[in-house]
């Protein structure tokens, strides 16, 4: 499904001097619209936007087991065409676009087992190639982007066992390299990167639900332990905000369900409560827009598949109900 912002959408920026206020205004309210169906039933893919411009669905489970089947959405014709499989079937792995242009599927599990092996697929001949195996096998991890163009991955379980280590992924050589372990193992995590390229790691679960948070500096190479957040939780959502906040929202705890979420300033590494989402879920996915919002969709409460949705106004800390999904 597409979704449509509001019809208007006001949006103050403020600085020392100034206020500029922007009104946009597009053809159509909000809302969701159907687009194609994927050629096979799949959860816990990646998605990932090719240079091309086209996105990227990769692996994931059905009811028929583990899947290496992979396939392309194009937003021109709202339509799917089936790409190269992927040499192992996985899900909970991970995908990363390189600066080259390449998608980097790492790990994740194909239901016997986590893996260790990853691929690289081409956009230009849709084809996945084997690259080098991490050093861990591990699945429920995270995968960042550094500024220097290496991966770095960190924690994630291994046969329901957390782990902390941490490896960095070379583009121009193929290979892994362990780099500093976390100070908590931990799974089912956030990672977001900061405007000064550190990467903040917040909650997950490693046998108790976790609030801790620590930050990977890629010129030490070096882990060190920032503000904790103010609640505990795993399968949570982060998203960076136009000033440089990380927002996260959601998730769960001890079988409840959350509907806090929390803003972590990097100037201050401590984290403060802003308002709370209009629905308890968790494994949700969040999105930044282009206004600056951020659009939250989905996922679960208890047993309860979610359709609705809201956006979150960092100016004013409040979220809104918006149009439910189809």
């Amino acid at each position: 499904m597409l979704f449509y912002p509001c019809d208007q959408i006001t949006s103050t920026t403020s600085s020392p001097s100034t206020t500029t206020t922007t009104t946009t205004t597009t053809t159509g309210g909000p809302g969701w619209t159907i687009t194609g169906n994927m050629s096979f039933a799949r959860e816990y893919h990646t998605a990932s936007i090719l240079i091309n411009g086209l996105v990227l669905v990769a692996g994931g489970f059905n009811s028929r087991g583990c899947l290496n089947s992979t396939e392309l959405y194009h937003p021109s014709t709202g339509t799917w065409t089936t790409t190269g499989n992927m040499n192992f079937a996985r899900g909970y792995h991970t995908a990363s676009t390189l600066a080259n242009g390449l998608v980097l599927v790492a790990g994740g599990s194909n239901g016997n087992g986590s893996l260790s092996s990853t691929e690289l697929y081409n956009s230009s001949t849709g084809t996945w190639t084997i690259t080098g195996n991490m050093n861990f096998a591990r699945d429920f991890h995270t995968a960042s982007a550094l500024v220097n163009g290496s991966i770095l991955v960190a924690g994630g379980s291994n046969s329901d066992a957390s782990i902390n280590s941490a490896e960095l992924y070379n583009p121009s050589t193929g290979t892994w390299t362990i780099t500093e372990s976390m100070n908590v193992a931990r799974y089912l995590h956030t990672a977001s990167t900061l405007a000064n390229g550190s990467i903040l790691v917040a909650g997950g679960f490693n046998g108790a639900f976790l609030n801790d948070a620590e930050l990977y500096n890629p010129l030490t190479g070096t882990w060190t332990t920032t503000g904790s957040m103010n609640v505990i939780r795993d399968r949570h959502t982060a998203s960076t905000l136009a000033n440089g906040s990380i927002l996260v929202a959601g998730g769960h705890n001890s079988n409840i369900y959350l509907n806090s979420a929390e803003l972590y300033n990097p100037s201050t590494g401590s984290w403060t409560t802003t308002g709370n989402m209009n629905v308890i879920r968790d494994r949700h996915t969040a999105s930044t827009l282009a206004n600056g919002l951020v659009l939250v969709t989905g996922g679960r409460n208890g047993n309860v598949y979610l359709n609705n949705v809201e956006l979150y106004n960092p100016s004013t800390g409040i979220w809104t109900a918006t149009g439910n999904m189809n």
